[in-house]
């Protein structure tokens, strides 16, 4: 047994930095001011939490006007840069498994970036990172299908990473909303979900929180949930994605959830032991053990409403996103 961390952080943004070192001297700034509340949260948390998830866009913010091609240059990491080395170097100090979101450059595609969420073992290495899949305002690996499987292989679209504190899996933002995803990654062994996200903070009942509960029921694992606590320097209201970052059982019980503001109220334990163990007790309530998946194959490949390779023969362009989703909600129209 062990504890995780979801960490409700301020995310600085970068999108008044008018140069790359400008923007990457902010979201350095920022891992100096994250470093300082992880060591106090642990402090207070207990020298146990193993695992720490921070929101999405935790060290930029997101695009608000820029083109691609611009947010590429001035936002989206490098794979060997300077901000995953100084991550390493801040995870290897603390001894955790980290997991964040951040915009990646990518060598086989250098005209887009992809949202990726990540996580780090307490070496300080990138073990495992999951390309967001559904977006409208991201390149996505769909987008480019063909070529992304000729440079990464399909095993690298549901990655899970097999670790001594479980098996873990990220989802990023959104896709905690399609359940083919936790799906997915469950079918390769995940037990523990890390999704970063940047939602409303709202004290209804959001879509996303139902989505959180339901992949945790569907696929008896546990979620760890980790929702900003405000976006600074943007125009939008700071605090319209603040709050309900939390940790959810394997049978959807919500086990801590943090407040509006920076917070590390959201942690609890990880008991592996029982969630394998309930893994394997017969009954009704054994979901997993219940699932007939070839009964849904056919259905999924006789249906196509979003098409694949939408980027292939088109420039990287923001437009082409929108227009992509207006043509597939007219099919959809048409279908009925």
């Amino acid at each position: 047994m062990y504890k995780a961390l979801a960490l409700q952080l301020t995310c600085q943004t970068v999108n008044n930095a008018t140069t790359r070192d400008e923007a990457e001297a902010i979201m350095l700034a920022s891992i100096n001011r994250i470093d300082a509340q992880i060591e106090a949260s642990i402090t207070v948390a207990g020298r146990d939490t193993l695992l720490v998830v921070v929101p999405e866009y935790f060290l930029t913010g997101y695009p608000i006007g820029e083109s691609l091609v611009e947010w590429r240059d001035k936002a989206a990491l490098e794979l060997d840069g300077r901000i995953y080395e100084a991550l390493g170097a801040m995870v290897q100090k603390h001894k955790i498994y980290f997991s964040g979101n951040a915009y990646e450059q990518d060598p086989f595609f250098p005209d887009l970036y992809f949202q990726t969420s990540f996580i780090l073992n307490p070496s300080g290495d990138v073990i495992l990172r999951y390309r967001r899949l559904n977006s409208i305002s991201s390149p996505t690996p769909p987008d480019v299908w063909a070529y992304y499987l000729e440079a990464y292989g399909y095993d690298s679209i549901f990655p899970v990473a097999k670790t001594n504190i479980g098996n873990l899996a990220c989802i990023a933002s959104d896709d905690i909303l399609f359940p083919e995803v936790a799906r997915c990654l469950t079918m390769r062994g995940a037990e523990i979900f890390l999704h970063s996200t940047s939602e409303i903070g709202s004290p209804l009942l959001t879509q996303k929180n139902v989505g959180k509960m339901a992949r945790a029921i569907e696929n008896t694992g546990y979620v760890v949930s980790a929702n900003s606590a405000g976006l600074s320097g943007i125009s939008v209201p700071f605090g319209s994605t603040d709050a309900g970052s939390r940790v959810i059982d394997y049978k959807g019980l919500v086990l801590a959830e943090a407040g509006y503001g920076e917070s590390m109220v959201a942690n609890a334990d990880i008991d592996l032991s029982a969630l394998r163990q309930y893994r394997q007790r017969t009954g009704a309530a054994n979901l997993l053990s219940r699932q007939r998946f070839e009964v849904y194959a056919d259905s999924y490949a006789q249906h196509n409403y979003y098409p694949l390779n939408t980027l292939l023969a088109e420039s990287p362009d923001r437009g082409i996103l929108v227009k992509n989703q207006q043509d597939v909600i007219r099919r959809l129209f048409d279908a009925k």
